[in-house]
């Protein structure tokens, strides 16, 4: 990894909104990268895999210019793992730290621009999808919740329409758009791409609070609290 301040920048990206720990290390292409499968243990193991991904790239934490994480949407207590831990890592080394969302981590990472007229979706619980439409890479409205087989009428987009993503047949065949099915692969690599073009331009969202479409699973107790005497 090249001096900070170099052609750069020097990025560590990462994610833990999945059962996973993606992370990567990014200086005008991708210099290292690791994918562990992890449906536990994140919290506790987060920080040695970024190590060991910085120093598979030759780097130190003093070297990075930025750091960026995956924002959701996803697991609820996945995604507050790695915001967290990337709020604190950037205000420690004093850099800026960029947020991308599932939805920018799944456009075409040889191409992210590229598209007119996107909807990306992005696997969602109980066979549903999360959904965000995108015209050259940002977003054109809020992210939604959807049944795939059932798309609302008014995810439609002008001309030349196209899904990208998790379920992506299914929601074109509605709209009679062209469409690429696709997983989620290599997130960080992807996350970092999208956080180098945002570096690059501050006039994409760099917004790093965690991006929540659905409602969490359990809430707090409606019962009376007990009163302690």
């Amino acid at each position: 990894m090249q001096p900070k301040g170099g052609f750069g920048p020097n990025i560590l990206a990462f994610d833990t909104s999945g059962p996973y720990i993606s992370a990567a290390v990014f200086c005008d292409g991708i210099l290292a990268e690791t994918h562990s499968e992890m449906a536990r243990g994140q919290a506790e193991n987060l920080m040695a895999v970024l190590g060991d991904v910085l120093s598979e790239a030759n780097g130190t934490l003093d070297q990075l210019d930025a750091i960026a994480v995956g924002i959701g949407p996803g697991n609820f207590t996945g995604i507050r793992i790695s915001v967290a831990a990337a709020k604190g890592l950037a205000c420690g080394l004093g850099v800026p730290l960029i947020g991308v969302s599932m939805f920018e981590a799944a456009l075409d990472p040889d191409a992210p621009l590229a598209e007119p007229a996107l909807v990306v979706s992005v696997t969602a619980p109980r066979n549903q999808a999360y959904v965000q439409p995108f015209r050259y890479g940002r977003p054109t409205a809020p992210a939604r919740i959807i049944d795939p087989n059932n798309p609302p009428a008014d995810l439609a987009l002008p001309a030349n329409m196209k899904v990208r993503g998790a379920y992506a047949e299914a929601i074109a065949a509605h709209f009679g758009a062209s469409f690429q099915v696709t997983q989620a692969q290599r997130v960080a690599c992807n996350i970092a791409t999208m956080a180098d073009i945002k570096f690059r331009d501050d006039t994409f969202e760099r917004a790093s609070n965690p991006m929540y479409v659905r409602a969490p699973d359990a809430a707090p107790s409606a019962s009376p609290k007990v009163r302690i005497l």
